[in-house]
């Protein structure tokens, strides 16, 4: 399955069949494959922009790198994600800017997925999903860290 972006497929509607766009994204979700959207992504994410944006790993750090969340997999993941929200806003982009994400969480096993899944599908509730990875690693900077999240997006 292939579905552009609907603020591309808006934007298509309003200048004619012929207009030229800047900035085009197409999400690939083939039928042979298991439906990832239902996961909160995509399999791959095709995209053109004037503008590409690399974010620095995002973790549960507010503005006083007080850590939200304590040892709670779920608050955490909320909270880099919000802070992923903010760094691409003030880049002036969106969520939906955003192609690919890769998700480093401490320990990871299956029984985690869930409340990292959960975070995952709330942020990216509209129809554009990034690609992602998800990777278990022994430990990251910070030893209360549960996960990073690094991604990039391309803005218009």
């Amino acid at each position: 399955m292939r579905c552009r972006d609907p603020a591309q497929q808006r934007a298509e509607a309003d200048r004619g069949p012929k207009a030229v766009l800047t900035m085009a994204k197409e999400y690939i979700n083939p039928e042979s494959l298991f439906r990832s959207v239902d996961h909160g992504f995509s399999q791959a994410v095709a995209a053109s922009g004037r503008k590409t944006l690399y974010v620095s790993g995002q973790t549960a750090w507010d503005s006083s790198r007080q850590l939200v969340g304590g040892m709670d997999l779920a608050a955490q993941a909320r909270q880099a994600f919000r802070n992923l929200r903010t760094v691409v806003k003030a880049s002036g982009g969106t969520l939906a800017d955003v192609v690919s994400l890769r998700l480093y969480i401490v320990d990871y096993r299956p029984e985690k997925a869930e409340a990292v899944g959960r975070a995952l599908r709330e942020s990216f509730a509209g129809p554009a999903k990034p690609a992602a990875t998800w990777i278990g690693v022994a430990s990251l900077a910070d030893p209360g860290f549960l996960i990073e999240i690094e991604a990039t997006a391309v803005l218009e």
